[in-house]
């Protein structure tokens, strides 16, 4: 996808965009022809539509497109699925030049793996002002984590999120090991174990370490149920057919990676991925069952379709152990969260009100949205079971997130600051700069909380 964009003063000549507000005078750098032909044929740029310009040669000048000042700053980059080959510049910028850029290029993304379709190559001229660098591994970041999300399980099972975590760690130079299978029970890891052992695929602990081991630490957990069932009590097929977008939470994190690393943020970075298969067979786990924890506590299991909260529980709990000074998941973990706030909005939880500020703020200025929710105690009394320390489904169903989040801050007692992200990672209905399928949600503004505390 970083193809798309040439760096400014390239030496190839660049057709314009002008951005127009509905009402707007005519840009003043139109070629005058342009200007004669949108004036004697009445034609108007209204919000997300483009316009063609001639020039005296019947070539095109340039484009004008639409844009509302108050939507979506993703909108401008909408303009690149109405352009032919070739590069382009912003003649007129947008109001954000920089989420415009990124957008222009997001927007142009398709999952081709199993396509043989070809798409336009509309290229953009890096815009004044707007970083390459940071533009570029943006891109790779957010290209990354949609084509994870976007493979089938078929192809991307445990082993080949270890595969993509390995590449990941090869390109950094960063440390990585992985727990396998049984020996997921030798060293402490028997919810892992539990939820992926009914598969052919072999469950696994990924954990990757990169930067200065006297630097502040930093720990990312993602979910990597690479494809859920919901174990003996199965899903309906509707809630199962797209289930292989439940590792969006380890595509998400190792995206976020990828941008600390690119950027060379001065942390000590942790990536731990628990990948599994939440299959059915004779070794499944099952209600009732009470299963032990790296914690100590003993979960007594009321649904196999909680399944992801069991493999954070123990990923969380070793994170814990070092007492990092920031602690981010990310998970693809309930119904209840889209219920609550939609496919767009994913719900944060914390108890350091600064980092939740400073979240919500990043989240505006990145076109990355999130919001707060509360870890509200009394909810507690929902995963209490009679026989065992928690339950993984609360009773009664209501606050399904709220009380999945409650779940797991049971495994997270050391470090300073920890957030829970409940994404969905999926768009399904395509918007401008995210079309239709997976998506990486809370990396953007997760990084740029990392950059603004910790950058050079």
């Amino acid at each position: 996808m970083t193809d798309l964009i040439a760096s400014a003063g390239s030496g190839e000549d660049a057709t314009p965009l002008w951005f127009v507000s509905k009402g707007d005078d005519l840009p003043a750098d139109l070629p005058k022809l342009a200007a004669a032909w949108m004036k004697s044929t009445g034609a108007e740029a209204e919000p997300g539509r483009a316009v063609m310009l001639p020039s005296e040669t019947g070539a095109l000048a340039g484009v004008l497109f639409g844009v509302d000042p108050k939507g979506d700053p993703f909108a401008p980059g909408a303009v690149a699925a109405s352009l032919g080959a070739g590069l382009y510049r912003f003649a007129l910028p947008p109001q954000d030049r920089r989420l415009a850029a990124l957008g222009y290029v997001l927007h142009s993304y398709r999952y081709d793996r199993y396509s043989r379709g070809k798409t336009t190559q509309a290229r953009l001229e890096v815009p004044q002002g707007v970083d390459e660098a940071w533009l570029r591994y943006t891109i790779e970041a957010v290209t990354l984590a949609r084509d994870l999300i976007n493979t089938p399980a078929n192809d991307m099972g445990p082993q080949e999120l270890e595969d993509a975590a390995r590449r990941l760690a090869g390109k950094h130079e960063a440390d990585i090991s992985v727990i396998t299978g049984d020996a997921l029970l030798q060293q402490g890891f028997p919810m892992i174990h539990a939820v992926g052992r009914a598969s052919d695929r072999a469950p696994r602990l990924i954990d990757m370490a990169w930067g200065a081991d006297d630097a502040p630490k930093v720990t990312l957990v993602g979910k990597g149920v690479c494809f859920d069932t919901g174990g003996v009590n199965v899903k309906p097929d509707a809630a199962m057919r797209n289930m292989k977008k439940d590792m969006g939470g380890a595509a998400t994190v190792l995206a976020l990676a990828h941008l600390v690393m690119a950027a060379k943020l001065p942390i000590r970075l942790r990536v731990l991925i628990p990948a599994v298969e939440n299959a059915i067979g004779g070794s499944s786990f099952r209600p009732g069952d009470i299963l032990h924890s790296r914690k100590g506590l003993t979960v007594e299991i009321g649904h196999t379709d909680a399944e992801g909260r069991l493999v954070l529980g123990d990923a969380l709990a070793l994170a814990d152990e070092e007492a990092p000074e920031l602690l981010l998941d990310f998970a693809t973990l309930t119904g209840a969260a889209r219920v609550a706030l939609g496919p767009d909005l994913p719900p944060f939880y914390t108890d350091d009100d600064q980092v939740a500020a400073d979240l919500a703020r990043h989240a505006t200025t990145e076109n990355d949205p999130l919001w707060r929710l509360p870890l509200w105690q009394p909810y507690n009394k929902m995963i209490e079971p009679k026989i065992a320390d928690l339950t993984n489904s609360a009773s009664g169903g209501f606050a399904g997130s709220i009380t999945a989040a409650l779940f797991l801050a049971h495994f997270v007692e050391k470090a300073k600051t920890w957030v829970h992200f409940d994404v969905f990672g999926w768009t399904p209905t395509a918007k401008p700069g995210r079309p239709e399928g997976g998506e990486c949600q809370g990396a953007r503004a997760a990084f740029a909380l990392l950059a603004e505390r910790y950058g050079r």
